[in-house]
């Protein structure tokens, strides 16, 4: 047994220098997306591309294999412990695909990526594609390349999925898919007359805006020694030690609840990253410490800011806060009204549950065909103005309004997209179990409590980890295969309340 010990003591502390390593190259993307000038683009990007080859050399290197294969060989000897095995298998997977790629192309895609970002600041606040046709072409371009060199049994875009998906396959997305491209573009023309009457055009200061998000968080349990939110141009979670968690947010002129929102849906990423399992000192960089999938990870996100923030009773004990802030709300229906316009639009953050599974469906059916179906860059903002004529009836006055929203492309996130949508249907499957055990939602959100919620997620979902791929967790914790029915049925429900309201 000493000798079992000693390799997967030496093997978690490799494991634990490669996730400082990787804990420094996060900690200056924070920076680069929430107080870096403009002018330290070049250079950050030289430093994200050094600590990129130096990543890659260490999660491919000889020496870290041997301590994969003296670790495996030491768990085959002694004791069989399950965890042990999973990390190891997820260990080893990983490796071949480090070791699969030519540094030189993890150091381009990193290199790219930084540019890529820069290019997308200064090319939306242009509403100018144009300037960055040739970024986005370059990182297409890098991630074909690096799904060639994978040589994985997946199409391009599967392969590119994997890190935010694993094991999905288009067949099952498209088969999960189907029923939503179907019943929303239904449901959306069912609500356009509702929401046409009931537009009411208001704003909040940023001062009031911020001070409704700390009293949000605080309600909601935030530790403020080890938490941490700021602005950027798209709002994010990120996770930067075993006690670092960071989220950003962002204030919208003329989108009083835009910050609201997005600080409970990034609280919501920021609790599951809290909740991870942490069976030892040294768990955080292991792989069953980290989050199961992105579509996991949406799914909590997704329950705080829908499930919690945008109901009734949420809004029955918040309104007059609002109000006291300066909102022209005299009753919780009217909050509760805006928080849920039933509007189509053209952003997706700022979109209602309803269409903002049609903006991810365009999101996705786009960057497939970008990577395998051979559309062109230059062609991209003309199909995505179709697209959301056709699903949503709303076209963008500007490539700001359409193509150059979102943030991801210019990273080269190809198989992203997804996940947000499939974490809707995760959390309406999800909350539907927590309804049968505990009750529902909306009985504590009443109760002013969300302690039991949480604690229902910490010992069904966040404990999990990489344990499992999300369709095999949510079978474990609903009894039954994900699909749409729980959201769809979820979507009904609150479209009938509110057009009775």
């Amino acid at each position: 047994m000493a000798s079992a010990a000693s390799a997967w003591d030496r093997l978690g502390m490799h494991l634990r220098d490669t996730q400082l390593l990787g804990s420094i190259q996060s900690t200056l993307y924070w920076d680069q997306n929430t107080r870096m000038p403009s002018g330290g683009a070049a250079w950050r990007g030289e430093q994200l591309t050094l600590l990129a080859r130096q990543l890659h050399a260490r999660q491919s290197s000889s020496l870290y294999a041997d301590l994969v294969a003296e670790a495996r060989q030491a768990w085959a000897s002694g004791e069989h412990c399950a965890q042990q095995g999973r990390n190891l298998d997820l260990l080893e997977q990983d490796l071949r695909r480090q070791q699969a790629l030519d540094p030189e192309l993890v150091a381009s895609i990193a290199t790219a990526k930084a540019k890529g970002y820069n290019c997308w600041q200064q090319s939306r606040a242009a509403s100018d594609f144009a300037g960055f046709a040739p970024a986005l072409q370059t990182l297409i371009d890098l991630r074909k390349e690096q799904a060639r060199q994978l040589q994985e049994p997946r199409s391009c875009w599967e392969t590119l999925a994997q890190p935010f998906e694993p094991d999905l396959n288009l067949k099952r997305l498209q088969e999960l898919f189907a029923p939503l491209r179907a019943r929303l573009p239904e449901l959306v023309k069912e609500t356009r007359a509702i929401s046409q009457s009931r537009t009411m055009e208001w704003d909040l200061d940023e001062p009031a805006q911020q001070q409704l998000c700390e009293q949000l968080l605080r309600s909601w349990g935030r530790d403020s020694a080890i938490t941490c939110m700021a602005r950027s141009p798209h709002p994010f979670s990120i996770t930067l030690g075993p006690a670092d968690y960071r989220i950003t947010t962002r204030v919208v002129p003329g989108q009083p609840l835009s910050c609201f929102l997005a600080t409970a849906h990034e609280w919501g990423h920021s609790l599951y990253e809290q909740g991870l399992p942490d069976q030892s000192h040294q768990w955080f960089t292991w792989p069953l410490g980290q989050a199961t999938s992105m579509a996991v990870h949406e799914s909590q996100s997704l329950f705080w800011e829908n499930r919690v923030a945008r109901s009734l009773p949420f809004a029955h004990q918040w309104w007059q806060r609002f109000a006291e802030a300066g909102a022209p709300l005299t009753s919780a229906g009217d909050l509760w009204r805006a928080m849920n316009p039933l509007a189509p639009g053209l952003n997706r953050v700022e979109a209602d549950e309803l269409s903002y599974g049609l903006h991810i469906l365009i999101r996705t059916d786009l960057e497939i065909a970008l990577l395998e179906q051979g559309l062109a860059v230059q062609d991209l903002p003309n199909e995505w103005n179709q697209r959301y004529g056709q699903l949503l009836g709303v076209q963008p006055a500007s490539d700001a309004e359409g193509c150059l929203q979102d943030v991801h492309w210019s990273e080269g996130l190809f198989g992203y997209f997804p996940s947000y949508l499939l974490g809707h249907l995760i959390s309406a499957q999800l909350s539907e179990a927590m309804e049968t055990e505990i009750g529902s939602p909306e009985e504590h959100i009443a109760a002013g409590d969300v302690t039991p919620m949480l604690g229902w997620l910490r010992q069904n979902v966040h404990g999990v980890g990489r344990a499992l791929n999300a369709e095999d967790l949510v079978q474990q914790v609903t009894g039954r295969p994900l699909d749409s029915a729980a959201f769809l049925r979820h979507l009904t429900a609150k479209l009938n309340r509110l057009a009775t309201l």
